[in-house]
């Protein structure tokens, strides 16, 4: 986070795409975090999805979960703010 959550997605892009952390849960569950600071929801969203997907652990699924709702709550929010003014 020294440099920014850009420059933190840049550096998980890039290790994902060359496959070494294609399948390790928490490599997705960060990059949906840095993509969610940065605004980036579709991708926060997807980056979730992926990480629940590979996660073997209750209470990390749990996690996962909630972060997923929150996501949802936080757009439901803007879109409310949009449509009000």
């Amino acid at each position: 986070m020294r440099d920014g959550p850009e420059a933190g997605l840049r550096l998980i892009d890039a290790l994902v795409a060359a496959g070494e952390l294609a399948g390790y849960h928490l490599a997705h569950a960060a990059r949906a975090d840095l993509c969610r600071r940065l605004g980036k929801t579709a991708e926060a969203r997807s980056s979730y999805e992926k990480a629940l997907a590979l996660t073997q652990q209750e209470p990390e699924r749990r996690f996962l979960e909630n972060r997923l709702k929150e996501l949802k709550s936080e757009d439901a929010c803007r879109n409310s703010e949009v449509l009000n003014g």
